[in-house]
């Protein structure tokens, strides 16, 4: 298997959704540094190490149609990679009673219906190519495992990935594939840090750019024989299918 080091991405065009921290940056960070054209769609824009790299626009998935205007600006025809790693976890871990529709809401604006309307912006174009385009997802471990305070993320997410799951049966694989990635842990993430306490320590956590490496194979690959996958990626950059090992859940009890 080839290191992402020594694969190139020069004249790939890619959108990443969602791409200014979190894996969505871990991933855009890479594709940027082996050459990709790495344009990220986001309501924030990029800093840090790399940012320089990247072209940003802003994104709003609450409002739908200023995000379908985004969307459409930054589709271009030589877009060959997009991958969609918008989500919105919710203010923090709560009881069903205690989670508000306007929060449920927010969920399904950024997890699900943002992920509809890139696919239904983008897929037109990656099939375009001469090559077939990869559209990349991230999902998460708690469409494997639901629990408890989790109810609107695990809903989403889930459907989310059903929704990847029933386009890449329909796409086949010929024109256009769809893998889906995912941590086998949690993951060091400015949206995961708003809901930690100040002294948490997380040097058992992964990091964004322990993605990078299996995005940057999967796009120089165009997902070759992974179309409609799932691949549980571990804090080395390894990776296996949800298929033949299901990830370990990160639940725990909400404590009142």
């Amino acid at each position: 298997m080839s290191t992402s080091h020594e694969l190139s991405l020069a004249g790939r065009t890619a959108l990443v959704v969602g791409g200014s921290t979190g894996i969505g940056r871990g991933i855009a960070d890479a594709w940027a540094a082996a050459g990709a054209d790495v344009t990220v769609l986001s309501r924030s824009t990029p800093t840090g190490p790399g940012h320089e790299a990247l072209r940003w626009a802003p994104l709003d998935l609450s409002d739908a149609d200023a995000a379908r205007t985004a969307l459409a600006d930054a589709t271009t025809d030589e877009l060959s990679l997009v991958c969609y790693s918008a989500v919105h976890y919710g203010d923090r871990r709560a009881l069903f009673d205690e989670v508000t529709e306007p929060e449920w809401r927010r969920q399904l604006e950024v997890n699900l219906h943002g992920l509809w309307m890139t696919l239904h912006a983008t897929l037109p174009v990656l099939r375009g190519g001469e090559e077939p385009g990869l559209f990349l997802g991230v999902s998460s471990e708690v469409v494997y495992n639901a629990g408890p305070g989790r109810s609107g993320y695990a809903a989403t997410k889930a459907a989310g990935a059903a929704l990847l799951d029933s386009v890449a049966q329909e796409e086949k694989g010929e024109k256009v594939r769809i893998v889906q990635v995912l941590p086998a842990g949690m993951v060091d993430t400015p949206g995961i840090r708003r809901r930690r306490p100040a002294d948490f320590s997380y040097d058992s956590y992964m990091r964004p750019d322990h993605f990078g490496r299996v995005a940057t194979e999967l796009a120089a690959t165009s997902g070759a024989g992974l179309h409609g996958d799932s691949l549980v990626v571990d804090e080395a950059g390894r990776w296996v299918s949800a298929h033949e090992r299901i990830p370990v859940s990160q639940s725990r009890d909400v404590v009142a």
